[in-house]
């Protein structure tokens, strides 16, 4: 069990629909991080940017939806850590997915599938929304959850009422116009849920927007306690469980959390 959690958010400039491209950048990214660093969270989408062809997502899922993940599984058995995200997948039924996955180096997977769908791109139409609530996986004696970026409007879904998670990792694709939103609402989710929050979104531009600069952590008490690396496309931060869990007994909000079911 650890106290301190070295957490990277890597802030991809994401090539569109080019997995092979952008395994190969976040390869070398991760070649250039501080060694200590234990989890890396990749942005919504990292392997191919949002794709908006019916046609182009089934070859894709079909083709690099495997080779993918195993080369991810590669990246954290090699380099002995974890690696979190979000990318295109399907079930072989021909419905597509914006999958978050959490990987970690002895070859465990936690998957979710984005609940919320954004409506001002075509990602409702050709996207199929997930039904579960998202999962949590321990890791390095921590409870960790995941949402994908449009999830972080919608509060109820990542309540933390009984306390199940410790850390929520966040990947997105999240443009500078709607920054303000972005920052106020990672912030907000971090201080309801008394837990550390991290938004990895991704770098550069597409027909969507700019990027560049959004990635945040913020700590149980929505306090930003992340370093900009200057060399290097990501933000670092090393949480601490102790304080989480002397911050929760401190303040025992669950204790006064509303009760509730999500249909």
């Amino acid at each position: 069990m650890a106290d301190i959690l070295p957490i990277a958010a890597i802030e991809l400039d994401i090539v569109w629909a080019d997995p092979k491209e952008n395994l190969r950048r976040v390869s070398a990214i991760l070649d250039q991080l501080p060694a200590d660093i234990e989890l890396v969270v990749l942005p919504e989408m990292f392997s191919t940017g949002f794709i908006a062809d019916r046609l182009l997502l089934q070859e894709v899922v079909k083709e690099h939806t495997a080779p993918t993940l195993a080369a991810l599984k590669g990246m954290a058995e090699s380099r002995s850590l974890a690696i979190a995200g979000s990318m295109v997948a399907g079930n072989g039924d021909g419905k597509v997915y914006n999958r978050g996955f959490f990987i970690t180096p002895d070859g465990r997977e936690m998957y979710y599938d984005k609940r919320h769908l954004f409506r001002l791109s075509a990602e409702n139409s050709l996207y199929t929304g997930g039904e579960n609530r998202p999962p949590v996986i321990s890791y390095q004696g921590w409870n960790i959850s995941m949402i994908v970026c449009f999830d972080l409007r919608f509060p109820v879904w990542s309540r933390n009422t009984e306390e199940q998670y410790d850390c929520l990792l966040v990947p997105a694709n999240w443009p500078q116009v709607r920054e303000y939103a972005w920052e106020h609402l990672l912030i907000a989710r971090a201080i309801e849920n008394q837990a550390v929050i991290v938004g990895a979104n991704r770098g550069g531009t597409d027909d969507f927007g700019t990027y560049d600069g959004l990635s945040y952590i913020f700590d149980e008490m929505g306090k930003p306690v992340y370093e900009r690396l200057k060399d290097v496309p990501a933000v670092v931060s090393r949480p601490s469980l102790s304080k989480i869990k002397s911050f929760r007994e401190h303040l025992p909000i669950t204790l006064s959390a509303d009760r509730f079911d999500i249909k």
